[in-house]
């Protein structure tokens, strides 16, 4: 019986002191970094806009698919949203809260956080938006220029990173999507001074009479031509990026008749698709998608 009994002490001794399990207890634990990025320019007038509906379904994707607030604890997601042309108009973002208490407290809108937690900051970004819709307009920008200028330089992009005690490492890993409202049309004001990124109705139409030409589909003919194309524009920060292009407009669609100018597969935003997506892969996106709503 001695015996037994003093098994039983140095087990229980062992298990109080943690020296039965001394194994690193790694975690892995995924975020959301959403960055959002509109093309002011003149396709806001040229029909109605459907951006701010979808910054909107974006934003409640954040709230309750990566917060979470009641469900989760301890969340580190961001979302942005800005113009091309500008810094960030509006952001909310979990990391910033180093405590455990406090940041809890925002996301359930508690405490101290009653009346400015995470649902009235969403109103707020939403309201930002809104106004940023009614007041802006840049015509012709370098949308391909500007944003890897964003990527590299405005720190919109979040790496993952490692937090240990010594014995115990959690692996942090941001997910960062990209999402640029624009109608697809790649057309600046200095295409004299600088065309590399220029790509509008005579580049389309390039491609279109190639395609007829050699009777071939575009994704063919982008293949076989790489003068029809963007350069790739490669950078260090692009494969840890998931880009989505919302186009809003088809500028050669009849949208009382449903009808369109060219027939399908050769249609302008068809041929938009394809050399974005082409450049986009190229200069080394995690991935892409080009979604029309």
């Amino acid at each position: 019986m001695k015996p037994i009994l003093i098994n039983i002490l140095v087990i229980l001794l062992f298990t109080s002191c943690g020296i039965i399990d001394t194994k690193p207890q790694n975690k892995h634990l995924t975020y959301q970094n959403i960055v959002i990025l509109s093309d002011m320019s003149s396709r806001l007038d040229n029909k109605p806009s459907k951006d701010l509906e979808e910054i909107h379904k974006i934003i409640q994707f954040f709230k309750n698919e990566c917060v979470k607030p009641g469900e989760k604890i301890g969340d580190k997601s961001s979302v942005t949203f800005s113009t091309f042309s500008g810094l960030v108009s509006a952001s909310i973002d979990i990391d910033k809260f180093k405590g455990l208490g406090a940041k809890q407290q925002f996301i359930n809108s508690t405490g101290v956080y009653q009346n400015n937690g995470l649902q009235k900051q969403i109103e707020v970004f939403e309201k930002k938006a809104k106004s940023v819709y009614a007041n802006a307009r840049n015509q012709g920008l370098d949308l391909i220029s500007i944003l890897s200028e964003k990527i590299e330089n405005e720190g919109i992009i979040k790496q993952n990173k490692e937090l240990t005690d010594g014995i115990d490492t959690t692996f942090i890993n941001y997910e960062n999507n990209i999402y640029i409202f624009t109608d697809g049309y790649l057309e600046y004001l200095n295409k004299k001074t600088n065309s590399q990124f220029y790509f509008g109705i005579l580049e389309i139409d390039k491609i279109r009479q190639f395609c007829i030409a050699n009777k071939s589909d575009i994704a063919t003919t982008l293949k076989a031509n790489q003068l029809l194309t963007l350069p790739a524009l490669t950078g260090k920060k692009n494969q840890f990026i998931s880009l989505h292009i919302l186009e809003t407009h088809e500028r050669d669609k009849n949208d009382k008749l449903q009808t369109y100018k060219y027939p399908k597969g050769l249609r302008d935003n068809e041929i938009l698709e394809a050399v974005w997506r082409k450049w986009a892969l190229e200069s080394g996106f995690r991935s892409f998608e080009w979604k029309k709503y």
